[in-house]
């Protein structure tokens, strides 16, 4: 019998009260796209067997403590043992240079702001950051230093798998965890937009015109303005009202041919997003054994490629044909 062998078959896990237990309770762990992919990342390493028992450990609420820190997230998952052993699982934070370069594209692309300040990640994103050197995910195993306190030296033991998994549901409830995992924090990150934005607009304040404080002529409160307000008046800002923050109040005695004009300035051509052909197949994750499984979906994804490809011909062509 192998040391492996004798260090899964020390016994049960010690039953927790008020441990971290995964939503999922049957299938696959992770709603959002971005929680699916990284399992999909996960699992494409060949991990084996450890990313099950992790599983029924993540859904036993074995895992007492997880924390998300730029570079690492820590946790303590209890095994069989009396003491829960550590887990930390490290990856690398991007320095401050490649993210002032990643904001800024973010915020030359009112899209990517808007669904950022409204508390989503757009699947674009994604591409966004490999194309600036910074890669959201993985790409081998060996990027992610996994430790755990536990006997078993294989890497990732269950305790490991387990912290995974619900890394992977936390990355669900907030997906702003992930960008603090490589480097900025929820609220640095929106306060950076915001002032790249402000600047774009050519005002201090973000606002496309001076800045007038809460209220405007009136007491007209710019859409918004009221952002910070849930500390005063108990009610969040979500949604839409985050995308409007800083844009200024319409005012009543507004020249009527200046009605319609942008309130802050816009770029000559609308931005344009470059997706991949395999973006949908990232979204929708792997298809289920009785369709074809994983098989169908690397057929489809080859498939994607040759379509893009063919498409991408044609219009050069189209291009090249002589007019008149």
């Amino acid at each position: 019998m192998s040391p492996v062998d004798r260090f899964e078959d020390y016994g049960p896990p010690v039953r927790v009260e008020g441990g971290l237990r995964a939503r999922s309770t049957r299938g696959a762990i992770g709603q959002s796209w971005w929680s699916r992919r990284f399992v999909e990342v996960l699992e494409s390493f060949a991990l084996g067997s450890r990313l099950t028992r992790g599983r029924a450990y993540a859904r036993r609420g074995q895992v007492l403590r997880l924390d998300v820190s730029p570079g690492e997230v820590t946790a303590e998952v209890q095994g069989s043992r009396p003491r829960p052993y550590p887990v930390r699982i490290g990856l690398a934070a991007y320095p401050e240079k490649t993210w002032r370069r990643i904001e800024a594209e973010l915020a030359g692309q009112a899209f990517f702001s808007a669904r950022l300040l409204a508390g989503d990640l757009p699947a674009e994103l994604e591409e966004l950051f490999a194309d600036a050197g910074a890669p959201l995910f993985p790409a081998e195993i060996d990027e992610l230093d996994q430790r755990c306190g536990c006997p078993d030296f294989a890497v990732p033991c269950k305790h490991l798998a387990a912290t995974f998994y619900l890394l992977a549901e936390a990355f669900d409830a907030d997906p702003f965890h992930l960008l603090h995992w490589r480097g900025r924090s929820r609220a640095d990150l929106l306060d950076r937009l915001r002032t790249l934005r402000g600047a774009q607009s050519g005002s201090p304040d973000g606002s496309g015109g001076p800045a007038t404080g809460r209220g405007g002529p009136g007491g007209a409160e710019a859409p918004g303005a009221g952002l910070d307000s849930a500390a005063t008046t108990g009610v969040p800002v979500v949604g839409a009202a985050r995308a409007l923050a800083g844009l200024p109040a319409v005012e009543p005695d507004a020249e009527p041919d200046r009605f319609w004009l942008s309130p802050v300035a816009l770029p000559d051509r609308p931005p344009t997003l470059a997706t991949g052909p395999e973006l949908l197949l990232r979204q929708l994750g792997s298809p289920g054994a009785g369709i074809g499984g994983p098989g169908l979906a690397e057929r489809l994804r080859r498939a994607y490629r040759e379509f893009g490809r063919g498409e991408a011909q044609g219009e050069h062509q189209e291009g090249a044909r002589p007019h008149g």
